[in-house]
């Protein structure tokens, strides 16, 4: 019986101690292995890259505002007329995307700290200093040494003053290079979609983009001349197109769309919501009477694309009867079809769905333009196209313009020849990356582009230093196009390239295609003065307690804007 009894109280002692441990592993348990909480770094890597790829994009973001503001492209939506309010969507979009972006950004640099993976960290401080350049760029004094820390308990975070970011961004990029320079920790690879883990790319990118932040801020207090001439020193900045930092859209459709954005804003509505810019177009064809003057441009064809054949009467609006095109803006030699900044023409609000110009293969993956027309669809084209951020051609421009201004050493003529050369590379890149049927011309090496330059190259060493300034950045105006961001900060800084004036004295555009309509300048106006800033937005001011004043756009400037 004791035997019997020993031997029950050990079976309910052991059970007990069973229960006991279970139920104690049980509470312990506070993550889901199915649903973790904590994400991967190396996901964590690639998620923040495909938001800083959306970051000032087109389709919801704020290159749709800032398209119209460098008058590539116009719109009909408030934008037009640099009236964006504040509490316009495809600002706030932008905002919230920052901020999720920074908040990602930090989750990585903390666990890649913790456990030792310094590559990673430098390639998030990397990203972060991008990141808040952008913002500071955009907005001025944003929230920043407070904007992450909700778990602490700040739910209103401050808003810090723009150069102290500016100054921190600068850190960071030191920061990020010497965290990725250790080499320490698991090595990034097909996860980062920017260069596949090459922490040489990695480097360039970073002395580029300091290099352009320090053209950026040359006349500002926050230059600092002798790290300024150490980082020229280093000499090891991006050295060809395949250093580019871009974000590399695909043909995949499922389970979420990842080709070029202006190509699906473009292409993808039923409604037309980028209208090719008249300004931009004439400074193409050779017809402005100030700047490159008869001297045609070779990526026209790449940049746009018209559904109308050359002297094809306009079918939406045109009354066949009167001859009347009811167009706001056509040139009949060529097809180009849009409506001018700033109209209030009558023919300005009408349905062109079939007549319109749309962008082309190199800004979206869209359509090369081969003069037959065609009839846009989706698959009007594979939108297989980058979104270039910060590409070689553009750092060759802005050591064309750290040339001319005489804070680094070369000659900015010989400079810009180079850049040039480049930007039509560049083009020949895109197209061949796109998978386009399309049997598309090779630009680089051609006579057209060779006597292109050749005119440039006349028209720079007889211009002034102003107007050998203006060239540089018209050029590089011309050669980023689709990457409204830089081309917006361009702008402020140096007030070129020259931009669409309703209200100027001279007439606006000088194309008379000869239809007997002619162009009417008094049917386009501006209401409003250009927007040196964006309005804070409101949702953000209303929420957070500790938000400044809203801002006048039109005067409260950047710091680096003289």
């Amino acid at each position: 019986m004791k035997n019997i009894l020993y031997k029950w109280k050990f079976f309910i002692a052991i059970s007990c101690s069973l229960m006991i441990l279970s139920c104690s592993d049980y509470l312990d348990v506070d993550t889901d292995t199915d649903n973790p909480t904590v994400a991967p770094i190396n996901q964590l890597l690639t998620g923040i890259e495909v938001n800083i790829g959306s970051v000032a994009d087109f389709q919801f973001f704020s290159a749709d505002i800032l398209q119209v503001y460098t008058h590539q492209f116009t719109a009909r939506e408030e934008q037009d007329q640099y009236g964006t309010k504040a509490d316009n969507l495809l600002m706030n979009n932008d905002w919230n995307n920052v901020y999720l972006g920074l908040t990602d950004i930090e989750t990585l640099i903390s666990q890649a700290t913790e456990t030792g993976d310094l590559v990673y960290v430098g390639y998030a401080e990397i990203l972060k200093a991008y990141l808040m350049s952008v913002a500071v760029d955009l907005w001025g004094d944003v929230p920043f040494s407070e904007a992450t820390i909700l778990e602490q308990g700040t739910v209103s975070p401050s808003f810090d003053d723009q150069e102290v970011i500016y100054q921190s961004v600068l850190d960071l990029i030191d920061a990020g290079k010497a965290n990725i320079q250790t080499g320490e920790g698991v090595a990034p690879s097909t996860d980062d979609l920017f260069y596949g883990g090459s922490n040489a790319q990695w480097i360039k990118f970073a002395n580029t983009l300091k290099l352009k932040l320090y053209n950026q801020i040359r006349l500002s207090s926050l230059f600092n001349q002798t790290d300024f001439n150490a980082l020229v020193a280093e000499d090891n900045f991006m050295s060809s197109n395949a250093d580019d930092f871009q974000f590399n859209h695909t043909a995949a459709q499922a389970p979420s769309d990842e080709r070029n954005r202006l190509f699906l804003d473009a292409y993808g509505g039923a409604q037309v919501t980028k209208y090719a810019s008249p300004w931009f177009y004439e400074i193409l064809i050779g017809v402005n009477p100030n700047i490159h003057t008869g001297n045609p441009d070779p990526r026209l064809p790449y940049y746009f694309v018209n559904q109308l054949l050359p002297g094809q009467f306009p079918r939406d609006q045109g009354d066949s009867v009167t001859g009347d095109p009811n167009a706001d803006y056509w040139d009949s030699s060529t097809g180009f079809f849009s409506i001018r900044f700033g109209s209030i023409g009558p023919d300005r609000d009408g349905a062109v769905q079939n007549d319109a110009t749309f962008p082309g293969i190199f800004p979206c993956g869209g359509r090369y333009d081969d003069g037959a027309g065609f009839a846009r669809t989706i698959n009007s084209g594979t939108g297989v196209a980058p979104k270039r951020i910060l590409t070689y051609d553009e750092f060759l421009y802005i050591q064309a313009e750290l040339m001319h201004v005489g804070l680094i050493t070369g000659d900015s003529g010989v400079k810009l020849r180079e850049a040039m050369t480049a930007s039509f590379a560049k083009v020949d890149q895109v197209v061949a990356g796109t998978g386009t049927s399309q049997t598309v011309p090779v630009l680089a090496g051609s006579a057209a582009v060779t006597t292109f330059m050749d005119n440039i190259d006349t028209e720079f060493a007889g211009a002034s230093m102003d107007k050998q300034l203006e060239i540089i950045m018209t050029q590089k105006w011309v050669a980023t196009f689709g990457d409204p961001m830089d081309q917006y900060n361009d702008y402020r800084r140096t007030d070129y390239p020259v931009l669409a004036d309703p209200n100027g004295s001279s007439p606006e555009y000088q194309l008379d295609n000869g239809d007997g309509f002619p162009l009417v300048d008094n049917l386009t106006v501006l209401n409003n003065n250009f927007q040196v800033s964006f309005f804070w937005p409101q949702r953000e001011l209303n929420l957070n307690q500790n938000a400044p004043e809203q801002k006048d756009p039109t005067t409260f400037k950047i710091f680096w804007d003289n």
